[in-house]
């Protein structure tokens, strides 16, 4: 049986996956799945965010251990979450099976401003200072998400705006994380494990263009969904799904 294990970005929790771990286990049904939240999110949400994702990545380990959820690990990981899979896979390798890295960026292959685009810059200094967990709901949604109706949208809003009541992340939190991302430093040399980068082209947080340096640099294939926002397994989690069977068909059949 093979362990996937799907890592969150900043400030979102497990549930925040919403239909995707279903979606994933339609692929893969001989695959145990396991959503962690890191430090600071969701069941973790009393806990001191890690300020660095070497941290992150202890947290995760120590975490699947009390689980009793062997290694080795398949890891599926969307933004701040590919930065802890590149950094798990990277120190410890044995323990890494393959990464699904999605929408993640970091250098030194992405310009800060393409890692979080200029054009969010005043919308997020606004929330920093007028706060307020609708507001930042909102906006969150508005900057990952481009699919569904209206009805849909605020349905999912509902939602997520329970889950910050239920489990807020601080200010604090929210902050740490955002410094351990911005100050995260792609190792020298790539992981060895299998490498598969998935994309969206609606991302109107980070530019599309870290998905694709990183790939190039590193030589790994890459998937590119069209239409899809920066939270691509909400906005196209049966795409994601198929791209990484497909993935794993083509790697048996070398």
């Amino acid at each position: 049986m093979s362990h996937w294990v799907l890592l969150r970005g900043l400030m979102r929790e497990q549930r925040h996956w919403g239909r995707f771990p279903g979606q994933l286990a339609q692929v893969l049904p001989d695959a145990s799945i396991t959503t962690p939240d890191l430090p600071g999110n969701g069941r973790h949400h009393a806990l001191r965010s890690a300020t660095t994702v070497a941290e992150m990545v202890e947290f995760c380990r120590a975490d699947l251990r009390a689980r009793g959820v062997p290694a080795p690990y398949s890891l599926l990981a969307l933004s701040l979450g590919g930065m802890v899979a590149v950094e798990w896979a990277s120190r410890y390798p044995q323990e890494i099976a393959r990464c699904v890295l999605i929408n993640t960026s970091m250098r030194p292959y992405s310009r800060f401003h393409q890692r979080l685009r200029w054009q969010n810059y005043p919308s997020i200094l606004k929330l920093m200072l007028a706060g307020g967990v609708e507001n930042q709901e909102r906006l969150i949604l508005r900057l990952t998400s481009r699919e569904g109706d209206s009805e849909q949208r605020d349905g999912l809003l509902k939602r997520w705006l329970e889950y910050q009541r239920e489990y807020p992340v601080t200010r604090a939190n929210a902050l740490r994380q955002l410094w351990s991302a911005a100050r995260f430093r792609a190792p020298a040399v790539r992981p060895t494990a299998p490498l598969l980068v998935l994309s969206s082209g609606g991302d109107q947080l980070v530019d599309p263009r870290c998905s694709a340096n990183l790939a190039n640099a590193w030589q790994v294939p890459h998937a590119t969904h069209p239409t899809a926002g920066h939270d691509l397994p909400l906005d196209a989690g049966e795409w994601v799904a198929h791209e990484v069977g497909k993935w794993l068909a083509a790697s048996e059949a070398r």
